[in-house]
């Protein structure tokens, strides 16, 4: 692996915050996110940081403190797309450009707080700028309470490419690779790429490297990717995530079968930004309203995400959160829109989709995503059924990492 972050060689004497993993049996209906799994009176047993157990009311032990949460027990929620130090509230490139650092500080700090309470357990942070290296820092040093972190460090773009106003340049091989090691030097746990917007960007030998250099340094990279000619060709030299996703020929989805490339889709712009009433309240102007409107009517334009999905390419969620009107805490409109638009096939499915799935994406299918024994207790108690109705995941009442009650 790659040699570790400079801040990762501080001695900490003791963590700010900090809190005792919980012995804890917690009683309710379980979504065990193992296929369609449910149990209608069940258990799950907190012990160690870990799961102890999982099963029906009568097989719970009887000597450890027990809760009668009267709700669901499910899986914590991965939001796999998101940028904490951006508010979900203004335009972005000026807060890309006019925030300092220290508010950007604040604000991730604020969006991590708003992540715990809706459920969410961990966070990938896909950066722009390199404000989430930091916050992956106060939450490993124990300096402000957060949600797991993956994060990209700067998003890697060509010069003057997509959002070049809060990415990291780069033209020419050379500097590519420089870019991709300045991010692992810093502490990257993933490697990100504007790979298009309007055209291609990158040239070969550009792609090449920036993707080599990644895996030479044995982290992920992800790629921006919302057209079909973009999607293949990122598939093509090696990518191994696709971010947005967008049209797709039957071609570019048996590449993405074939190297079993998951999309991680992002709707919560178009859907959220499509309610005059929210986005008007977030100052879009009328003719964004318009065109979102018009965009979430028309269900063709997700035909290759919906085809890719039933072809069997894993889709993940994730929310762009930060995007204006896509605020930390809004869940349910991406979830309710994937089961919509046919990307999901029902609610279990898109319930798998940030949290069992999502886990496999972020490296954590062994330890995480699921409500089994041994697996580390990261899970949320929810006030309703929200594999009958996914808008019980906006009563979230209590959420657990690692056995300790964060929210």
């Amino acid at each position: 692996m790659p040699e570790p972050a400079a801040w990762k060689y501080q001695k900490i004497t003791k963590k700010m915050f900090d809190a005792p993993a919980v012995d804890l049996v917690l009683m309710g209906r379980v979504i065990t996110a193992v296929g369609d799994e449910l149990i209608e009176d069940g258990f799950v047993h907190l012990s160690g940081g870990r799961i102890a157990a999982v099963g029906r009311r009568g097989e719970a032990p009887r000597e450890i403190e027990t809760i009668e949460t009267g709700g669901t027990l499910m899986p914590g929620m991965m939001n796999s797309h998101a940028h904490l130090s951006w508010d979900g509230i203004h335009e972005l490139s000026q807060q890309s450009m006019f925030d300092p650092p220290e508010i950007r500080a604040y604000k991730a700090a604020g969006n991590m707080l708003k992540s715990l309470c809706a459920g969410i357990t961990l966070v990938r942070d896909l950066g722009v700028h390199d404000a989430n290296l930091f916050t992956k820092q106060a939450v490993a040093q124990g300096i402000f309470p957060g949600p797991r972190l993956l994060v990209s460090g700067e998003s890697i773009i060509q010069t003057g490419g997509h959002t070049y106003w809060v990415c990291r340049e780069a033209s020419g091989a050379d500097e590519m690779r420089r870019a991709v090691r300045d991010q692992v030097k810093r502490g990257a746990d993933l490697i990100k790429i504007m790979a298009c917007h309007d055209t291609l960007e990158f040239t070969d030998e550009e792609l090449h490297a920036v993707i080599d250099e990644a895996h030479r340094n044995r982290l992920p990279i992800t790629a921006h990717a919302t057209y079909d000619a973009c999607i293949r060709r990122v598939a093509e030299f090696g990518i191994d995530c696709v971010e947005h996703g967008g049209a797709m020929s039957d071609e570019t989805i048996g590449l993405l079968l074939e190297r079993d490339i998951p999309i991680v889709t992002t709707f919560s712009a178009l859907v959220i930004q499509a309610e005059p009433s929210i986005a008007r309240a977030f100052g879009i102007p009328e003719w964004k309203i318009e065109e979102r409107q018009k965009a979430v009517a028309d269900k063709t334009r997700f035909d290759g995400l919906v085809r890719a999905a039933k072809a069997g390419v894993p889709i993940v969620f994730g929310t762009d959160a930060g995007s204006p009107a896509v605020e930390h805490d809004r869940i349910v409109p991406e979830l309710k829109f994937m089961v919509e638009v046919g990307v999901c096939p029902d609610n279990m499915d898109a319930l798998r989709a940030i949290t069992a799935r999502a886990a496999r994406l972020n490296g954590f299918g062994d330890t995480l995503g699921t409500l089994e024994a041994g697996k580390l207790a990261d899970l949320i108690v929810v006030d309703g059924k929200p594999d009958q109705d996914l808008g019980a995941l906006e009563r979230v009442t209590m959420t657990f990492i690692d056995g300790k009650r964060l929210h």
